[in-house]
This record gives structure tokens, sequence and C-alpha cells, in this order.
């Protein structure tokens, strides 16, 4: 037995009351049941979760009624393909188990659906199946091992391979081109040299899936561990250009005497450098604004008469740029407004100089960015590249010592949620005015006053209020 069937075995024997279980109920109505796919794979990796994936020659409706009374809670979102849902409770956990019907599917030319059609064995269905290492079965109950791909070798070589011609696999599904790089990203693994031709040669193929499902693979390969991988093979097949065209477009040509550094590698190195500072798991807002935060540079760049090379504003049009590319990804408003926000502000720091910004720059730092404030801190840390180390060494001083300047702000004033002296009601009763344009003008100096100048004692504030109004052109 090999190592990765001995790592199998002990992650089947410790889901195998809940698998053998459900496996009983299926054989006793005369059907087939197997484990299936990233189950078996992530068994023989050592990695098996409480998700479970299963296979079986039951109809979508004869699933239900044999999960029916023994789950304890059932879904049907996905019977339309073949998908019955359903959550096990047990002393050792809560197993979400996934059992879906022989099947194959493809699509047609110009269809972003998948065409469905049940099949009758279990070889039948692993042939459609991804790559050779997602195209292994158990038995159960009788844990009968089904690998007729050679998957388990795969596996061992961490090799991604496809279990029909790659052409034919990515002809059925495009989007299982994405899943190649996911996997390089979240498993280490390096896809066959025909996996990556029949990638270069096909990436066009990509536009036809929709951008909810190139989101959703893209989110998983910036989440896994080694995202950087999963990138450059997007780039260098050309998928890129159909999911996050501004990555490649990083790739500027150098001018003859290098004078700006690869901008390409620079936010690779970038993402990666936030990566390690991540400290509550991977954090998507983090990544997405790392690998994204450059992306304005292309467009911004100018050779100067003094043989510089300059990209003024790139924060801005980057930040722009990010906007758009996310709402096309379909991206939440809240996720698009938080990733393209970092962009547009991670160059805010360069301006501290030697420490020589007021309290009141510190102040609208900390306020613009918000609840961002601390990832704000890990993406401009991360943004030094340099390979010079007394120059980086600086970089991390200065940023130490604009940390300690908001610490101490924080110790003496609220900074979190910075608020003017009078709130609009007590401006109204102050000024006798009704709600309106000019409440929310008077809101608004309070606040740069505040920001300016600090926490106002109550007097202090009413007089200054008074000073502003009495200066403003009365309608």
């Amino acid at each position: 037995m090999t190592e990765a069937q001995t790592r199998g075995l002990q992650e089947l024997l410790r889901v195998s009351p809940v698998a053998d279980e459900i496996a009983r109920r299926f054989q006793d109505a005369g059907h087939r049941l197997s484990l299936v796919g990233g189950s078996v794979r992530d068994a023989l990796l050592g990695r098996l979760g409480n998700d479970l994936d299963f296979t079986t020659d039951a109809r979508p409706e004869q699933i239900l009624k044999l999960v029916k009374g023994w789950a304890d809670a059932v879904w049907d979102v996905g019977i339309a393909f073949g998908t019955v849902g359903a959550r096990k409770d047990t002393a050792e956990g809560s197993f979400l188990i996934e059992i879906t019907t022989y099947r194959s599917e493809a699509y047609d030319r110009t269809s972003r659906k998948p065409e469905v059609s049940y099949g009758d064995s279990i070889e039948q269905d692993l042939v459609r199946r991804d790559f050779t290492v997602n195209a292994m079965a158990v038995d159960l109950p009788c844990r009968g091992f089904v690998d007729p791909h050679r998957g388990l070798e795969d596996l061992e070589a961490r090799v991604l391979r496809t279990p029909a011609t790659p052409e034919e696999s990515f002809s059925d599904d495009p989007l299982r081109m994405m899943r190649a790089a996911r996997f390089a990203a979240q498993l280490d693994f390096d896809p066959a040299p025909e996996v990556v031709a029949a990638m270069t040669a096909m990436a066009e193929r990509l536009t036809i899936v929709s951008a909810e499902r190139i989101q959703a693979e893209l989110n998983k390969l910036l989440l896994a561990e080694h995202p950087v991988k999963g990138l450059r093979l997007l780039v260098d097949t050309g998928l890129a250009e159909h999911v996050l065209p501004e990555l490649p477009a990083l790739r500027l040509e150098s001018d003859e005497h290098h004078r700006h550094k690869d901008v390409y590698e620079h936010s690779l190195t970038v993402l990666e450098q936030a990566i390690a500072l991540e400290t509550e798991g991977p954090d998507l807002v983090l990544r997405l604004a790392a690998l994204l935060h450059d992306i304005g540079k292309p467009r911004t760049r100018r050779f100067e008469s003094d043989g510089r090379v300059s990209f003024h504003h790139h924060e801005v049009v980057g930040a722009k740029m990010t906007r758009k590319r996310m709402r096309e990804l379909k991206y939440s408003n809240e996720l698009v407004n938080e990733v393209s926000k970092l962009v547009e502000l991670h160059l805010r720091f360069h301006g501290y100089g030697g420490g020589e910004w007021t309290d009141s720059a510190v102040r609208r730092y900390v306020t613009d960015a918000g609840p961002l404030l601390e990832r704000l801190h890990k993406l401009t840390r991360s943004d030094c590249t340099t390979r010079n180390k007394r120059k980086a060494a600086a970089l991390a001083r200065t940023y130490d010592s604009l940390e300690e300047r908001i610490a101490a702000l924080r110790a003496q004033e609220e900074l979190n949620a910075i608020r003017p002296a009078l709130d609009g009601n007590e401006i109204m009763q102050l000024l006798g005015l009704r709600p309106g344009p000019a409440v929310g003008r008077a809101y608004q100096h309070m606040l740069e006053l505040r920001l300016e100048h600090g926490p106002m004692e109550p007097a202090a504030a009413e007089a200054a209020l008074r000073e502003w109004w009495a200066a403003q052109p009365q309608d």
C-alpha cells in the first residue's frame, strides 16, 4: 500500500460511519454509491474535510427519497443538474453531502449552460471529470478503489492530466482551464505539457463561460496557498486576457536603461508579501488589492525629459480600472468599493516623508481609510519590494513611526469614527435651521475643523459654527 493509499484509508475510516450508513441505504434499494472526485483526492492527500461528494446510478428523484428521513436537512437547488444536497449531524460534527447521478455534460459553441445527460456506469461518469486526480472513486460500503485513468499515479507525481484528451475535456467545459490554474494554486501541482498546450490554444473558449463562474474560480485561486503559481499559469497560457487582462498588461516593455522595475513581477511579489502579513486566514480584499494596486501604471507611464519614468496618478486611474473590472466579474458592491479604495489609497503614505505630516494629516489618513485601515497598513508595507536592504529598513521604520503616531492620537481622541463636535440636530438648533443643504454644509465645516484641530470643547465649537455662519451669504 502506498503512502497516499495509507493516508486515504485513515481518512475514510474517520468518515466511514456516515459514508457507510448512507451507502447501505442505497445498496438496500438496489443502487450503487461511491465517494468520488475531490473527496477521494483529498482523502489520499490526508486533507479530507466534512464536505463529501458521492456519485450514484440512482436518478435525482430516487436520491431525494433515499436521503429524506436520514439526513437532518435536504436541498434540491441543483437537482436540474442531477445533484441533491444534504446535511448529516453526528457526534463528530456536521457533514455536508452532495450526491450526483452519473452524468456527462458539454457546452455547445454558443451556450453558457451545460447540457446534462445521465449515465449508467461509474466509468462513464469518471471519464467526464476534469482531471485524473479527480477521476477516482471508492465504492461503498465495500470500499473498492476505482481508478481507470491512473489518477493515483498522477497524484503521487503531483501532475494534472485530463481523463479524456485535454481538448475534449476543455471543450466540454472551458472553465476547466481555469480550474487547472486553481488546482496548481491550491495543491501546488503542475499541469502536464499537453494540458498547458491545450489551455493556450483554447483560451478564447473561456469567453462563453459566465462571469459568475469565472469569479468563483478566480476567488478560489486567489485564496489558495500558492496563488502566484496559478496566476502565472493564467498569464502564460493567455487565459488571463479573458479573465483579468489588466494583469498581463503589467508586463511593460522595460526601457533599455531599466529605469523602472518590472511591474508584473512587482505586483506578484506584493501579493506574496501581503499574504505573509495575514493574521486571520486568507483575506480576499487584501489579496485583490495587492494584485491590482498598480494596474493603472501602463496607462500613466511617461518617459520624462531627464530620463526618468513616471506614473503620475496611477493610483487614481488604477482605482477606476479596478472598479470597472470587478463589476464586470460581478463582484458585490461592497467588495468593489473596498478593493478600489485600497488601490486609491496605497500611495498616500509616501507623502509622509520622514514624518512631516501634521496631526491633521494623520487624522485624514485614518478617516479616509476607515475600516480598511489595517488592510491599508498591510498593503503599504507589502508594496516595498526593493532589494536595497537599507532602503527597505528605512521605509519600514518610517511606517512604524506613522503607526505609532496613529496609536498616540487614538489614545488621546476617538479616531475610529471621527465626528464633529456638533451633530446635525445641534447645528439646526443653534442656527435656527430646518433640514436642508445648509445643514449639510455646516456639518461638513465642523468635520473639517475636527480633522484639522482635533477635539473641540462645546463652547469653542459653537463659537466656530456661529462665526462660519455669519460669513455665509444669506439667501
